[in-house]
């Protein structure tokens, strides 16, 4: 029996926010691995934030199908350092199988009391760029009041969660909706979150942290920054890591924020980074990580749809905040 590979493609740049139409599936012939290659069945995909960026600039096909980070199972194999039933991680989504080259993957090796799925959130990309935004890009230190934006998104759940670990004082988040303002304080161990929905954002972040904030970790942008301009007390931090309020209007980018002079004023050092310059900080991050995700001190917080045909729903979905923590297509069972 032939055996074919599932994939999507983009075949049109959306106008604002994306839509079905934007995508097509296709199905191809799925040959076996080359020489010095292994044929790898995808079972976890994720979609991200920062797709939406690849749609108008380009550069996102890679193999069968898109660029992403995946967690798969391989098949067959022609590299003897990957025998098969290896678990992999490799950056060919989008599809449901790939033939890549050794140097194409990183073996992960499942951890007992640890889902598998971790591997592409808390314990993987997700995780490591909040790890990263707190100890190398805002430098957080113990008793010290930090704001997250998106906080119930992937990286806004990892970050308010790993902050607690680093002893942080008190931890705002803003979130889409009083269901997930709920979820942040009762489950992810905020002390305090708003719906940006609710009211002007500068009044909800001033009612939730009167006294001022000493570190921002903005996945936003917009307004959500200019409000924490305003309660950044001085010699304040800001890790910008995105600004998922303008990637629907790139052809007509918003302001800057009206009170960005205050940075100079407060004495303010905002810096954006990406956690690709960063991967060095990896094995130390799952030291320190794993064991309190092992002991449930750390949830992993995530929403799985399964199957592949799932996968651009997902991100449309993730795209409108439909989801809390990281959104995963389950593309074949474990």
């Amino acid at each position: 029996m032939t055996r074919s590979v599932s994939a999507v493609r983009q075949v049109r740049r959306p106008q604002g926010e994306p839509r079905r139409e934007d995508f097509a599936f296709i199905t191809e012939p799925l040959a076996g691995p080359g020489d010095g290659q292994v044929l790898v069945e995808n079972i976890y995909l994720s979609v991200d934030p920062y797709m939406r960026e690849l749609m108008d600039f380009g550069g996102w096909e890679k193999g069968a199908g898109l660029e992403g980070r995946t967690l798969g199972r391989v098949i067959e194999s022609r590299v003897t350092a990957l025998p098969v039933g290896t678990i992999v991680f490799h950056r060919h989504g989008w599809c449901t199988h790939a033939a890549l080259a050794e140097a194409d993957v990183r073996v992960v090796t499942p951890v007992d009391g640890v889902p598998l799925s971790a591997f592409l959130g808390i314990l993987g990309g997700t995780g490591l760029t909040a790890y990263v935004g707190l100890t190398r890009i805002a430098r957080l230190q113990p008793g010290e009041d930090l704001f997250i934006s998106a906080a119930a998104g992937a990286v806004g759940s990892a970050t308010g969660q790993i902050a607690r670990l680093l002893h942080a004082g008190r931890i705002v988040g803003s979130a889409g909706s009083a269901a997930k303002v709920e979820h942040l304080t009762t489950r992810l161990g905020f002390d305090t979150a708003f719906d940006y929905h609710a009211g002007p954002i500068p009044d909800s972040l001033a009612t939730a942290a009167p006294e001022g904030i000493d570190v921002y970790f903005d996945n936003v942008g917009g307004n959500h920054l200019a409000a924490a301009i305003d309660a950044l007390r001085d010699h304040g931090r800001i890790a910008w890591c995105g600004a998922v309020a303008q990637y629907n209007s790139l052809d007509n980018p918003p302001a800057a924020p009206y009170n960005l002079f205050d940075i100079v004023g407060k004495s303010i050092r905002l810096e954006g980074f990406l956690v690709r310059d960063h991967m060095d900080a990896r094995e130390e991050f799952e030291q320190f990580l794993i064991p309190h995700v092992r002991r449930g001190g750390i949830k992993v917080d995530e929403t799985v749809t399964d199957g592949f045909d799932t996968i651009v729903d997902a991100f449309l979905g993730m795209l409108r905040g439909e989801n809390t923590g990281k959104t995963l297509v389950r593309a074949t069972p474990e």
